[in-house]
């Protein structure tokens, strides 16, 4: 029989084994989980760098996900897709377009046999078999010569004589109106870097134009343009609800070569123009010198924490409600999909759910639904939804750490909640602000070929073109031909005819001789 001193030791050793064994345990679930989180980051960065990005929802992806291990129960019936079902009627055969256009100027090119050549006299035509071909000339230069006479009058051979004045862009400037309108389409709507184009001159032309040079030159088009920027800017903001956005680009920093962060910021309002404005920051202060204080109406967001902050900083300076938040239900829906492998069946719920929202958005964008309609059939249909994603989501978060995919998903969504409602509540409001990204789209293109902005000053001048860039593409216009005429035209304008020359302005001008045209 073991000794008291002997048994006591005996119980505290177990003791300590025993507790011991408890924190390993407790250990090992702290790692597990850790795994678990750790896993669905690198998968989500996997997809990111390799995946798909198209969020769209087709049935068979959908089924999948809802036949998932993380919950009981049967697989639910194929759902529908975001988009509209096809409709069963056969579709009417579709006519082929022309394979070349009919516009296109015609160069006949005779091609005849080598014994007819030799002797064309022996020989009568009896016909022809003719073949079109689409071709291509490239670019080409040119030298503009302003040749200005000087004229004195006959009645008063000693008085000054008179010339015309020279109205161009500046005085002994190399470049014309459509060589400067050329690089700036080259570098905003092409994503040319400045050094790719000043080879291609060299190389296909013979033509030396110093990066230097053309960057001088897209400074003085941004300079004449910001009349034409501030009217657009205006515009936009005019209107009571704007959507915004932002995206990073780094510019050089000048003395030691490296490269800081700054930030386009980008203001749309839908169904009209945006422009983008460039700032050194991203924080709440630089909204301060984006919008006007006295500003009132719709601010359309992500989730980003400055624009709450902003937003709740106005309104207490305003003395009330004169900015109300928006959400977006993109951005909403994009944190979910993102976490669709960690719990397919409960994210492919509320992924058809959110499809259901969008799927009653394209009817009524294809049946060009006004305001009071929108407002009307949301509060019809859309809400009950809301609600429903609403309660799901507050049950759902129970069940998932905080830290996990769909934790963070369900967590942004309730802390957007009474922004993302809001459109229920304003006919006039989209349910996400896919507009504005589409307008960041091209300078996210952009940057990848010319990567950074040479100084923190040079990106307003980037913001301002790429505005004018933008109201172009929005309207189908092409930019060299307007950059072309404008740019022509402005030294000689006052500032107060800047209105007619803005895009919508141009197009309207290009357009009225066609519709005089179809109306004789």
């Amino acid at each position: 029989m073991p000794k008291p001193s002997s048994l006591r030791e005996l119980r505290e050793a177990l003791a300590q084994v025993m507790g011991e064994n408890v924190r390993l345990g407790e250990e090992n679930m702290q790692m597990r989980v850790e795994n678990k989180l750790l896993r669905e980051k690198i998968d989500a960065l996997l997809r990111k760098l390799f995946g798909a990005s198209s969020e769209q929802l087709v049935p068979g992806q959908l089924l999948l996900m809802l036949q998932g291990l993380d919950g009981p129960g049967k697989a639910p019936e194929p759902v529908e897709a975001e988009a509209p079902r096809r409709s069963t009627v056969p579709s009417p055969p579709r006519v082929r377009a022309p394979r070349i256009p009919e516009h296109l100027p015609v160069v006949e090119e005779l091609i005849d046999p080598e014994p007819v050549r030799a002797c064309p006299q022996a020989w009568r035509c009896i016909g022809e078999e003719v073949t079109e071909q689409l071709d291509y000339e490239p670019a080409r230069f040119f030298k503009r010569r302003l040749v200005r006479r000087k004229y004195a009058r006959h009645d008063q051979p000693f008085a000054a004589p008179i010339i015309a004045p020279l109205r161009t862009l500046q005085d002994r400037c190399l470049a014309a109106p459509g060589l400067i309108a050329a690089i700036i389409v080259g570098k905003y709507v092409d994503h040319l870097p400045l050094y790719r184009q000043e080879q291609i001159f060299a190389t296909r032309y013979q033509i030396q134009l110093p990066r230097q040079t053309m960057v001088q030159w897209m400074g003085l088009a941004a300079d004449w343009l910001r009349p034409i920027y501030e009217h657009i800017r205006t515009g936009v903001l005019g209107g009571g609800y704007v959507q915004i956005d932002e995206t990073p680009i780094e510019y050089l920093v000048p003395g030691n070569g490296e490269t800081k962060l700054g930030y386009l910021w980008t203001c749309s309002r839908p169904g009209g123009d945006a422009f983008f404005l460039w700032q050194t920051s991203r924080a709440a202060d630089c909204l301060e010198r984006i919008m006007p204080p006295q500003w009132h109406g719709t601010l359309q967001s992500d989730g980003y924490r400055a624009y709450p902050a902003f937003v709740r900083g106005h309104n207490a300076r305003a003395g009330g409600e004169a900015i109300t938040l928006a959400g977006c239900w993109a951005h909403t829906r994009r944190p979910l999909w993102e976490a669709r492998d960690s719990a397919p069946r409960t994210v492919g719920w509320l992924l058809r759910q959110i499809a259901h929202l969008y799927r009653i958005e394209e009817q009524l964008r294809i049946s060009r639904a006004g305001p009071a309609l929108r407002q009307a059939v949301r509060a019809a249909q859309s809400a009950t939804i809301v609600r429903r994603l609403h309660a799901a989501f507050r049950r759902i978060r129970a069940r998932y750490l905080p830290q996990s995919a769909l934790g963070r998903a369900i967590t942004y969504a309730l802390d957007q909640w009474p922004a993302l409602e809001r459109f229920l509540q304003d006919g006039r409001l989209e349910i996400d602000s896919n507009l504005c990204e589409n307008a960041i789209r091209p300078t996210a293109l952009g940057k990848k070929n010319w990567l950074f902005i040479g100084a923190a000053d040079a990106g307003q001048r980037g913001a301002i073109l790429y505005t004018i860039v933008e109201s172009c593409r929005r309207r189908g216009l092409d930019p060299l031909a307007y950059l072309r005429d404008v740019l022509t035209r402005l030294p000689k304008m006052l500032i107060t005819e800047v209105a007619d020359i803005t895009p919508e302005a141009w197009d309207k001008a290009q357009r009225q001789p066609a519709e005089l045209k179809v109306a004789s």
